[in-house]
């Protein structure tokens, strides 16, 4: 039985998505968790979650749930998230 051996191909250096890396102004309500400097989508959503964990927002049954405190519930519009809808709503409050 004969195998046809392949050669890998090299391996390309991944080069970050310029969209993902440009600076974003935030809306004031989400300024107040995250600063009002201009920041990539990336920094927003890493501060959110330093802020979330500083905060004990996490859902304690279900890790994957935010519950939202004063300043979230401006940003989020409701009461509990899941840290998936998260990104998806952070987009209406950065420009």
């Amino acid at each position: 039985m004969a195998t046809a051996s392949k050669t890998a191909a090299p391996a390309k250096k991944r080069t970050p998505n310029a969209a993902f890396m440009k600076p974003l102004t935030p809306s004031a309500e989400l300024g107040a968790v995250v600063g009002t400097a201009p920041l990539p989508r990336t920094e927003i959503i890493s501060k959110l979650w330093v802020y979330i964990k500083a905060n004990n927002l996490q859902d304690a049954a279900n890790k994957r749930m935010i519950n939202a405190d004063d300043k979230l519930k401006k940003v989020f519009g409701k009461p509990q998230v899941s840290m998936f809808e998260m990104a998806g709503l952070i987009g209406k409050h950065v420009k």
